[in-house]
């Protein structure tokens, strides 16, 4: 970078874009800075190949031939795995399992259930029960068109006081519209046992984990620093039908969760 830019980048008047201007060409100049190492620590590589001494290197660099050794390691990658960070530790950490216990399935609530397992105080809290545009993967599941108007149950969860889950339970109007699905507060005694009365049986389920940044609400309502990601959960429920009966969307803080997957014993290999 020469004398002229630095005075035009000084010289813009928004502070803002300034900074931007600047930033624009550290990155330029690191990227120069480290193609230049790259090239410096394969010259030296190739001069000591073709029998070319340490200390002659450094004498022609002017540099001690430990400042050689340096700048041989400077930029080079290192393929050890690092130290994982332990600091900052989450505030809370609660576990949900995959695929889910028949057990925890059919009780209440599926996060209180295991939340109760963990020895952690919970709690949960609707957020809202209406009509909503599905999005584009809840509408694949349940075999609609994205747009299409589903029903939506959002609940949030908080264990130890922390909010770590939240949770949208999305029916087909064709499934919930008129029923006990579609009203308010929490469904009594368990979703499940209000789904069965309406004449499904479960068939199977599929479960697919995303891991994603935030959309702005989805970081208000758990409290995530800047950065933070989630890690989505889409569960989809078919009646023996094969009726797509149930999309739960499972929104985890990613920091705060940790996901055993189970595996059916005697199917598999080590």
């Amino acid at each position: 970078m020469d004398a002229r830019t630095l005075a035009d980048i000084a010289a813009v008047a928004d502070p803002v874009e300034r900074a931007q201007a600047a930033s624009r060409e550290l990155a330029s100049e690191q990227g120069v800075v480290t193609e230049l190492a790259r090239i410096r620590r394969q010259a030296i590589a190739e001069a000591q190949d073709a029998g070319v001494r340490q200390d002659e290197i450094a004498a022609r660099l002017g540099v001690t031939p430990g400042r050689i050794s340096q700048m041989k390691r400077a930029g080079a990658t290192d393929h050890r795995a690092p130290v994982a960070s332990t600091e900052p530790r989450p505030r809370v950490l609660v576990e949900r399992a995959l695929p889910t216990h028949p057990s925890v399935r059919g009780a209440p609530s599926l996060f209180l259930a295991e939340a109760e397992r963990q020895g952690l105080e919970s709690a949960r809290r609707m957020l809202y029960v209406g009509q909503e545009p599905s999005n584009e993967h809840v509408a694949a599941g349940l075999r609609l068109e994205p747009g299409d108007t589903v029903i939506a149950r959002r609940k949030m969860f908080t264990a130890n006081g922390t909010p770590v889950r939240m949770a949208t339970s999305y029916f087909r109007m064709d499934v919930g519209d008129g029923t006990r699905l579609a009203g308010q507060d929490f469904v009594l005694p368990t979703l499940q046992a209000a789904i069965e009365n309406l004449g499904y049986r479960f068939g199977h389920a599929v479960e697919t984990l995303t891991a994603r940044p935030p959309t702005r609400y989805e970081a208000e309502i758990l409290d995530l620093e800047p950065g933070e990601w989630v890690v989505q959960v889409l569960r989809v429920s078919y009646s023996t039908e094969d009726t797509p009966v149930h999309a739960l969307e499972t929104i985890c803080a990613a920091s705060r969760h940790v996901f055993p997957i189970g595996q059916a014993s005697g199917t598999d290999q080590f």
